[in-house]
């Protein structure tokens, strides 16, 4: 495991594994994900992406949670501990966070800390989350998304970004699956 990837673990495993241990198997299975199907990622960029898996979630965490809006606490909690910008990028951004922060009215916030990537990797991150249940098993993101909006229900911003971010999702999911395809 390289330093990036292991620094991420240990960061996940000591904000999530006690105090949210729910989310804390949702983030084992995304990471897991990760792995697997990281040949879709260049391989300069596999790390990066199991980094960002374990952290995706870390904004929930108690003491980064801030705003209501995790992934931009995640992205500026890893940021301010001095990880790689491009990291909490990573973080900051994932699965249309930007469609959440514009529900939330943090869109501007979002865009000004950090730059929103557009690359497999970044696919990658949302594919791993979005075919992963809160459990940390398998799952299809049609499947992923009616369990959220049953979960949050449909008055949630939650709910509501989702309607709007769901397109956006579902060509990132497909970016990722060509890319995964064997040659």
């Amino acid at each position: 495991m390289s330093e990036l990837v292991q620094r991420a673990f240990d960061l996940a495993q000591h904000a999530l594994a006690d105090r949210l241990p729910r989310r804390w198997r949702h983030v084992q299975g995304v990471a897991a994900k990760a792995r697997e199907m990281n040949r879709a990622v260049s391989p300069e960029d596999r790390d990066l992406l199991i980094a960002a898996a374990w952290l995706h979630d870390i904004g929930y965490a108690p003491g980064v949670a801030d705003t209501g809006l995790h992934a931009l606490d995640g992205g500026r909690w890893l940021r301010d501990r001095g990880q790689p910008l491009r990291l909490a990028s990573l973080v900051a951004h994932h699965s249309c966070a930007l469609f959440e922060a514009a529900e939330r009215g943090l869109a501007d916030m979002l865009t000004q800390e950090f730059e929103q990537e557009h690359s497999l990797t970044s696919d990658a991150l949302w594919y791993a989350d979005m075919t992963t249940t809160p459990d940390g098993g398998p799952t299809d993101v049609k499947a992923r998304l009616a369990e959220v909006r049953e979960r949050y229900g449909a008055d949630h911003p939650v709910t509501r970004f989702w309607a709007r971010a769901e397109p956006t999702l579902l060509e990132a999911i497909g970016r990722v699956e060509l890319a995964s395809q064997p040659m």
